[in-house]
C-alpha cells in the first residue's frame, strides 16, 4: 500500500484537499518554533526583559492568560462552528488575527514589556482557536481506521514549515550579525517572515479545504451563540457516556503540560542553564523539528498498526527519559541527546492525542469535541510552563530542578490513560451520531 494511499480518505476525499490541511500545520508551525520557542522567547527574557529575575516568570504568565483565554472560549466556539458550519469561515478569521499581530511583534524593543506580552496574549490565543479549528476537519477527511497515519501526515508537514520558517530566520540572524547588528535588530525581522510565511502558506488551505458539514436547521432560527452554549451544556450533560474521551482530555492536561514546557522554555533553558549561543539555540530547533516530523510521520503509521492507547503510552516514556536527561546535562553535547528524543516524542504524542480524539469525537459535534480537546491542551499550556516559572523563582532559579519536576507530569500522564477504553469510546461516539442522525 502507498504511503499516501488514497484508502485512508473518507469517499469524497482528494489528496489534494488533504494537502490543504496538512498546509495549515504547515503555516502555524513556524509561529510556535520561532516566536514561542527558539527565538523571542529567549529575546524577551535576555531582551525585552533585559534578564530581570521576574522574567520566565512573565513569560510563562503572558502565555497562561493567552491560554486560559482560549480555554474558556474555544468550546463553545467549536460549537458554534459545528452548528453553523462555520469551521473554515472562522480558521480565515483566527489566521489573519495571528499573522498581524505577529507581525505586530517586530515593534518591540528593549524595555518594552508591556507591548511584548500584550501582543504575546493575542497572537498565541489566535494561533491557538486556529490550531483547533483545524483540528476538527481531520475526521471529515480521514477513515477511522486511519486518523492515526492522516494526523501524522499533517502534523510531520507541519515541522517542515517550523523549519523552513526557522532556517529563513537563522539565515538572516547569521546575516545580522554579520554586520553588527544585535538581537534588537535582527529579531523584529524575524517576526515578519514569520508572519509572512504564515499568511502566505494558508492560502493554499483556504484554496484548497472544503467545509463539508452542513449547518443544523433548528440552530438556524435562534442566535448562533445561544445555541452553541445550548449544545455545550448538553455535551456536559452526556458526559457519562462519554467517560473515555473525559478520561484522555485529563491525561492530556497532565503530558500536553509537559509538552508545553517543551515548547515554551527550550530555549531558555539551552541558552540560560547550558550556555548555547542564539544561533547554536536555532540549530538546535531546526534539528529537533527534523526529528519531530520523523516521529509525528512514522508513528501515525505504528499508531494504526498496535494502538492509540500503546502507542502514546510510549511516547510519554520517552518524554519522562527526556526531562531526566536535561535535568543531568552538564554539556552541549549531553543536552543535544535530550533535544533528539524530545523531538521524536513531541511529534508523536502531539499527532497521537490529535488522532484519539477524533475517534472519539460524534461527526456532527466535531468541532465542538475539539473545541474541549483544546480546553486540556489550553489548561495544560498554563499548568506546564507556569509551574515551570514558579519552581524556577521559587528555587532561585534553578531550572535544573524545573526541568526534573516536569517528568512528574508525564507519569501523572501514564496513569491517567491506564482506564482509556479505545472501544468504548469509539462505540460511545457511534451511538451519539445515531442519536444525532434520529
Amino acid at each position: 500500500m502507498p504511503l499516501f494511499s488514497q484508502q485512508a480518505l473518507q469517499p469524497g476525499v482528494r489528496k489534494r484537499e488533504v494537502f490543504g490541511w496538512a498546509m495549515y500545520d504547515f503555516a502555524n508551525s513556524g509561529y510556535t518554533t520561532v516566536v514561542i520557542t527558539a527565538v523571542f522567547a529567549a529575546y524577551f527574557v535576555g531582551g525585552v526583559a533585559q534578564g530581570a529575575p521576574w522574567a520566565t516568570l512573565a513569560w510563562t504568565a503572558a502565555l497562561s492568560l493567552s491560554n486560559a483565554i482560549v480555554m474558556l472560549t474555544m468550546p463553545s466556539l467549536g460549537a458554534y462552528a459545528d452548528l453553523r458550519a462555520a469551521k473554515k469561515r472562522l480558521l480565515t478569521l483566527f489566521t489573519a488575527g495571528c499573522v498581524l499581530s505577529t507581525a505586530a511583534l517586530a515593534l518591540v524593543g528593549p524595555g518594552n514589556v508591556a507591548l511584548a506580552v500584550v501582543l504575546i496574549v493575542l497572537s498565541n490565543t489566535f494561533y491557538a482557536w486556529g490550531e483547533s479549528m483545524t483540528a476538527a476537519f481531520l475526521p471529515e477527511l480521514a477513515r477511522s481506521e486511519s486518523l492515526g497515519k492522516v494526523s501524522g501526515w499533517g502534523w510531520s508537514f507541519g515541522y517542515f514549515g517550523g523549519m523552513l520558517a526557522l532556517g529563513l530566520c537563522l539565515a538572516y540572524v547569521l546575516w545580522a550579525q554579520s554586520q553588527g547588528q544585535s538581537a534588537s535588530q535582527f529579531v523584529p525581522v524575524t517576526m515578519l517572515i514569520t508572519a509572512a510565511l504564515y499568511g502566505s502558506a494558508a492560502l493554499v488551505t483556504f484554496a484548497l479545504l472544503k467545509e463539508r458539514a452542513q449547518p443544523n436547521p433548528a440552530a438556524l432560527g435562534q442566535g448562533g451563540v445561544k445555541a452553541a452554549l445550548k449544545q455545550l451544556q448538553r455535551t456536559f450533560h452526556q458526559a457519562r457516556q462519554f467517560t473515555d474521551f473525559m478520561w484522555l482530555l485529563a491525561c492530556a492536561v497532565c503530558y500536553q503540560a509537559g509538552v508545553a514546557v517543551a515548547i515554551a522554555l527550550a530555549a531558555i533553558y539551552a541558552e540560560q542553564v547550558i550556555g548555547f549561543a542564539q544561533q547554536e539555540t536555532m540549530v538546535l530547533i531546526f534539528v529537533l523539528n527534523i526529528a519531530a516530523a520523523a516521529g509525528a510521520f512514522a508513528w501515525g503509521y505504528l499508531q494504526d498498526h498496535i494502538g492509540h492507547k500503546l502507542a502514546l503510552a510510549i511516547t510519554l516514556f520517552g518524554w519522562i527519559v527526556t526531562c531526566v536527561l536535561a535535568a543531568m546535562s552538564t554539556s552541549k553535547g549531553d543536552f543535544w541527546y535530550a533535544a533528539v528524543i524530545a523531538g521524536l516524542c513531541m511529534g508523536s504524542s502531539q499527532s497521537a492525542g490529535r488522532a484519539m480524539a477524533g475517534l472519539f469525537a460524534p461527526q456532527r459535534q466535531v468541532a465542538e469535541f475539539y473545541g474541549l480537546w483544546t480546553f486540556a491542551i489550553r489548561l495544560a499550556s498554563i499548568v506546564g510552563p507556569l509551574s515551570y516559572g514558579l519552581i524556577t523563582w521559587a528555587t532561585g532559579g534553578d531550572q535544573r530542578t524545573a526541568i526534573l519536576s516536569t517528568s512528574m507530569l508525564f507519569v501523572l500522564g501514564l496513569l491517567l490513560l491506564v482506564p482509556v477504553n479505545m472501544k468504548r469510546g469509539r462505540a460511545a461516539a457511534v451511538q451519539a451520531d445515531r442519536q444525532n442522525a434520529s
